[in-house]
């Protein structure tokens, strides 16, 4: 694995988790913030997987967000073979609506840490901004970032219901 410059790597287990993941490159390039998206599958690719949970910090990624659905082993896997922090974002899926995702990533045991976000687009995006945060406490220009977009996002909130 050649070294990035990107300090988040958005991985997923099949392209179709793309609609979902893209959340985590939205609030990350709201922040100014560079990431690499991959497919890498826990079951159909199980030797991508191996490759670049064990090259991801040589590589140069500070922070991973890994999204599954299903069985969602990814997330875990992952996390299993890197020091660095495993964000799970739980794709939602036709039969159990994301509730079998949710599970399997967020049930994992003591001493493999995994971050478990919301189901859906909401975890995606929540994961890019708690990317950002991790990587913010080393990166005062992320920081002052950070705190201007949730100024930006606190404003947008109306105080009445009516409309403007």
């Amino acid at each position: 694995m050649s070294a990035t410059t990107a300090p988040v790597a958005i991985i997923m287990g099949s392209r179709s988790d793309w609609p979902t993941m893209k959340g985590a490159a939205e609030s990350l390039d709201a922040l100014g913030v560079a990431y690499e998206a991959k497919v890498v599958s826990a079951h159909r690719t199980p030797e991508r997987m191996y490759a670049f949970a064990k090259g991801a910090k040589a590589a140069g990624f500070k922070v991973i967000i890994a999204g599954a659905g299903g069985a969602a082993h990814l997330p875990g896997m992952t996390a299993s073979m890197t020091e660095l922090p495993v964000l799970g974002v739980p794709v939602e899926s036709k039969a159990l609506k994301g509730m079998d995702s949710l599970l399997s990533i967020v049930q994992m045991p003591a001493g493999i840490a995994v971050a478990t976000l919301a189901i859906g687009e909401a975890g995606a995006r929540n994961a890019g901004l708690l990317a950002a945060q991790i990587l913010a406490l080393s990166d005062p220009a992320l920081a002052e970032r950070l705190t201007a977009y949730r100024a930006r996002h606190t404003a947008s909130v109306a105080e009445t219901v009516e409309d403007a």
